[in-house]
């Protein structure tokens, strides 16, 4: 996040973090302390995909355009499909480094949870079959 702060207000690129694009700085998907706290806009945070949802009371030709979309199923898929486009443009992918490490992570815990209940299931066999025997 240092870094990328560093690019944003003109520093100088980190050496040797193996990332080409020095020019582009892109959005972290955090937002540090200090700009929550400052009462800045919700543009000046950082916030990431959010949702324009306009009021039917203001806009009286969404109900009309949603009308019109209704009958075609096709029509509607395809919308569908390029909004589904656009969202994923906005999503902060991870890098390798963040993707084997969440993956490994993942891992770990997956094998850690069968090991805990396989235990149990034979303390419970153990102790079923003690008591009923």
């Amino acid at each position: 996040m240092s870094d990328e702060r560093d690019i944003r207000h003109g520093g100088a690129h980190a050496a040797g973090d193996g990332d080409d694009t020095a020019a582009v700085s892109r959005p972290s998907g955090k937002r540090s302390a200090r700009r929550t706290r400052s009462g800045s806009t919700s543009a000046d945070t950082g916030s990431i995909a959010t949702i324009d949802r306009t009021s039917p009371k203001k806009d009286k030709t969404a109900g009309k355009a949603k009308r019109e979309g209704a009958g075609n199923p096709l029509k509607r898929l395809i919308k569908f499909l390029r909004e589904v486009i656009a969202e994923l443009r906005k999503v902060i992918w991870p890098n390798r480094k963040q993707m084997v490490t969440y993956t490994s992570v993942v891992l770990v815990f997956v094998i850690f949870m069968v090991a805990f209940i396989s235990g149990l299931d034979l303390a419970f066999v153990k102790g079923v079959d003690w008591l009923f025997g």
